[in-house]
């Protein structure tokens, strides 16, 4: 089964669809840069019908995961202008500060579809809003 395609966790995440049948969008604005909706995520999957949101603060955990994709993006840009030339450390800062800027809203997404991702299995004959 190739890395990206319908069954594995990378489509599902890099695609923002349900964990489950990967059909339905998790979040009701494609484009994450539309701020006024850029938490707005349907309650439950329009094809199967899962149940997002498990608990009562369950994309709270979505924050570690964010951390972790903040950290990665951190070292990337640090790398990568290191490679460039030799910056100094306002030219990082700065860098820094741009880059967590313009990516935010989607580290935000990708953070919470990915926690959703790990405590849901791909099932497309499953429906209904349990997660089991």
């Amino acid at each position: 089964m190739p890395l990206f395609s319908k069954g594995t966790k990378l489509y599902s995440i890099l695609n923002f669809r349900c964990p489950r049948c990967q059909e339905g969008e998790v979040f009701e604005e494609k484009n994450p840069y539309k701020l006024g909706k850029l938490f707005k995520m349907h309650e439950n999957c329009p094809h199967c019908e899962l149940r997002y949101e498990v608990e009562p603060s369950f994309f709270y955990g979505a924050m570690y995961v964010s951390y972790g994709y903040s950290v990665a993006l951190f070292v990337a840009t640090y790398i990568i202008m290191n490679l460039v030339y030799d910056p100094p450390i306002s030219h990082i800062v700065i860098a820094l500060g741009v880059v967590v800027f313009l990516l935010s809203p989607l580290v935000l997404r990708l953070s919470r579809i990915t926690w959703l991702n790990l405590f849901v299995k791909y099932n497309p004959d499953k429906k209904g809003p349990s997660l089991k």
